[in-house]
C-alpha cells in the first residue's frame, strides 16, 4: 500500500523531506519500509519494538493508540503523521 508520511523536523534530518512515501499493509510494516529507505528512522521513534511514549502516530487524523497500534491496517492513499507528544505549560 502506498502511503504518504508527514514527519517533523527531527525525522526530516533522517528523511531529508517533510513528506515521504512508504509502503506496508500495517503501520508496523510501513515503519520497517521507511527504516529500509532511511536507515535510522525507526531508531528515532521506537525502542525494543515499541513506540517511544512521546511519539504520536496518526492515520488520517486518528491516533493509532486507539486503533490497533502498530497493527493498524493501511490502504492506498492513507496519510500518516508522526508527531512528538507535547507536554508542559502552566
Amino acid at each position: 500500500m502506498a502511503v504518504e508520511v508527514k514527519v517533523t523536523s527531527v525525522l526530516q534530518k533522517v528523511t531529508g523531506a517533510k513528506v515521504v512515501r512508504g509502503e506496508g499493509g500495517t503501520v508496523g510494516e510501513l515503519l520497517s519500509d521507511l527504516d529500509g529507505r532511511y536507515p535510522g528512522f525507526k531508531q528515532q521513534i521506537m525502542q525494543d519494538g515499541a513506540l517511544h511514549r512521546f511519539v504520536n502516530i496518526y492515520l488520517n487524523d486518528e491516533d493509532i493508540r486507539y486503533l490497533d497500534q502498530l497493527g493498524t491496517r493501511l490502504k492506498d492513499g492513507d496519510t500518516i503523521s508522526i508527531l512528538p507528544a507535547l507536554a508542559g505549560g502552566a
